[in-house]
């Protein structure tokens, strides 16, 4: 008998049949992860803001352009960012608006 558990048998099996499965939970890791480094997190506070080249963003943010189009290739590997070329200048912007919701939401969290 668990007599420190509040929950139900009814709220329980409502909990986990809304809990996604595990190979989604690994991507939702995998995804938030992506908003744990400081300079991945710079870089999508710019991208909120407006589109960008990797230029662009190492003069803004002080970065080495390497660093900027290493972390940009990570978000892009988690489609996080998109990319598209024009002439020999690839522009880096959200892949969607979620993204700029959830970080719009950190930040009026803190």
């Amino acid at each position: 008998m668990n007599n420190f558990l509040i929950l139900t048998e009814r709220n329980k099996k409502e909990i986990l049949d809304y809990m996604p499965n595990k190979n989604t939970i690994l991507k939702m890791a995998c995804f938030f992860q992506n908003f744990s480094d400081y300079t991945r997190l710079k870089i999508l506070t710019c991208l909120c803001m407006s589109e960008m080249c990797v230029n662009d963003i190492s003069i803004l943010l002080n970065l080495n352009q390497t660093t900027v189009s290493h972390q940009l290739q990570i978000l892009r590997s988690e489609k996080i960012v998109k990319y598209r070329r024009e002439g020999k200048i690839i522009i880096y912007s959200l892949e969607n608006k979620s993204v700029n919701d959830l970080m719009l939401s950190a930040v009026n969290n803190f």
